[in-house]
């Protein structure tokens, strides 16, 4: 059963990396990301149980919060970027 688990949060994380990579926008490919390490803290979680070792839990607590953390970062450094196609559109400088 365990086995059965695993193995389809390991198909999500492929179906994830692969929206990562052919995502149509920027906010599908950061989704992603984001969908990809949340199904990383569940993997772990679902490994420090079937292994019988609590500390993996530790482990995948904290790189949800790394994860959310830069998760924030990304978007908010993307909303301040300046966007060329709409700057050429203006007729102005990037």
């Amino acid at each position: 059963m365990f086995a059965t688990a695993i193995a389809a949060i390991i198909g999500a994380m492929v179906l994830a990396l692969v929206r990562a990579f052919a995502g149509p926008s920027l906010y599908d490919r950061i989704l992603a990301g984001n969908s990809f390490g949340t199904k990383t803290v569940l993997l772990l979680g679902l490994m420090g149980f079937v292994t019988g070792r609590p500390d993996f839990l530790d482990i995948a607590l904290l790189y949800a919060l790394i994860n959310f953390t830069a998760t924030l970062a990304i978007l908010r450094f993307f909303s301040y970027r300046k966007d060329p196609a709409k700057a050429e559109a203006k007729g102005g400088d990037a």
